[in-house]
């Protein structure tokens, strides 16, 4: 019998988005709902599992745990890039990382709903409604506006296209953007500092790395108007969270609106949570149908592929 793990599966979607029945009989399906957050609790559950799927950037899969889990001989990412995964430890330890297509077009859907969500004040609005009260808040308009992206990359690039219908000036900055890139999107390339000053919405766009890590500090924050927004769908770390914080608690900056953490789940008794003028959702700018049948159905054929003796789809040759 082969033993085949799904891991945080929050939403019970894994066995309703593919048809697991094409795997072979004598593959038994667990699947994981939750998340722990230690690695001896992680690798006591997964001890006896030789297959595990994992939704990106859920569960860690660090070269400590790799260590303690003898018996896994296939991790699948949804994904073709998990930086969650230390993937030389998997190569050492004879384990294949295989990945599977994915789509940017959901995350960069949320980051217009969070955006117009967040100036137009529409969760406060919704709970205004509920509880019987009325109009309360004043929005503003995007047309005329700056929107500041860090990052013309696939994602950033959909993002500016978007701008450009709802008649927004854009800006854009990165480390490695030259003028012909920005220029390519119908933006005009600038210093870091001139986006943030400059921007009345700034959105991120960026991959976590060493450079982009706590990109977003207070020093960053001081130079954002006082009038203005910040996005991020990108990865929680890129911002320094009590920097964060304290620019909201302090009014440096109108207000911010959410998707990724540093930690995730988010703690129940997280600052964020109470926090006014902001919106947050659950890193749930993928979680979509069309999204999650693309990745489960791809995740059934890399496992049919290894069984086969013909891995695809290989993240760590």
């Amino acid at each position: 019998m082969v033993k085949l793990a799904l891991l945080d599966d929050y939403q019970n979607a894994a066995l309703k988005m593919a048809d697991w029945g094409r795997l072979p009989k004598d593959v038994k399906i667990t699947v994981f709902n939750d998340t722990i957050a230690d690695i001896e609790g992680v690798a006591k559950r997964l001890q006896d599992f030789e297959i595990i799927g994992i939704m990106r950037e859920r569960t860690p899969f660090p070269r400590a745990l790799f260590e303690k889990l003898p018996k896994l001989k296939l991790l699948v990412t949804t994904g073709m890039r998990n930086l969650a995964i230390d993937l030389a430890a998997a190569r050492d330890r004879g384990v294949i990382v295989c990945g599977t297509d994915a789509s940017a077009g959901a995350t960069v859907e949320m980051t217009w709903a969070l955006m117009l969500a967040l100036i137009r004040h529409v969760p406060a609005e919704d709970r205004a409604m509920r509880e019987g009260r009325w109009l309360h808040t004043i929005g503003c308009d995007l047309k005329g506006r700056t929107l500041g992206i860090m990052g013309l990359g696939r994602l950033g690039s959909q993002v500016a296209a978007i701008a450009h219908a709802f008649g927004m000036k854009l800006i854009a900055w990165s480390q490695n953007m030259t003028d012909e890139r920005a220029k390519a999107c119908g933006a005009v390339r600038v210093s870091k500092e001139d986006l943030l000053s400059q921007s009345d919405i700034v959105t991120i766009h960026l991959l976590l790395s060493d450079r982009t890590r706590g990109l977003m500090g207070p020093a960053e924050l001081r130079l954002m108007k006082p009038t203005a927004y910040l996005i991020n769908t990108s990865r929680g770390p890129i911002v320094q969270e009590q920097a964060l914080i304290d620019a909201i608690k302090k009014r440096q900056i109108a207000g911010a609106a959410m998707d990724v953490y540093d930690i995730e789940p988010l703690p129940k008794d997280h600052p964020y949570r109470s926090l006014e003028n902001t919106v947050l959702t659950p890193h749930a700018a993928y979680s979509t149908e069309e999204t999650f049948r693309v990745f489960y159905p791809q995740m059934v054929e890399d496992i049919s592929a290894y069984l086969a003796g013909k891995p695809i789809r290989i993240l760590n040759p």
